[in-house]
């Protein structure tokens, strides 16, 4: 099973990035996934899940109004829509799946269990 993240890259605040995550090995299609994110020196963080059919979401509060997570079961992808990007927003972003079959989103890193590489997003001001 691995999950690729895609999309990152240098943006000027207030600027726009699409982040993806494709998985293989298995399908998530009835599973929670989520996006999370790490800055440098500080822990790992959500920013955005949704449940398996996409009905459900949440955002971290530093991003809501911003950010928009999706899903593409057919093709088995995620998307992370960044937009309004602001310099602290600046960090690795990480790509979940939960194995666990659940109709709800998951906010608990802890639960998930497979882990992109991450992709790097940095805003400079």
């Amino acid at each position: 099973v691995q999950l690729v993240e895609s999309g990152g890259g240098l943006v000027q605040a207030g600027g726009s990035l699409r982040l993806s995550c494709a998985a293989s090995g298995r399908t998530f299609s009835i599973n929670p996934m989520g996006w999370f994110r790490q800055a440098p020196g500080k822990e790992r963080e959500i920013v955005a899940t949704i449940n398996w059919n996409g009905g459900s979401t949440y955002y971290a509060d530093s991003v809501k109004g911003r950010f928009t997570i999706s899903r593409d079961n057919a093709r088995n992808l995620v998307y992370l829509q960044m937009n309004n990007l602001k310099p602290e927003d600046t960090a690795v972003y990480y790509c979940a799946a939960d194995s666990h079959v659940t109709p709800d989103y998951k906010i608990d890193q802890y639960e998930y269990d497979y882990w992109g590489q991450g992709t790097q997003v940095t805003v400079s001001s």
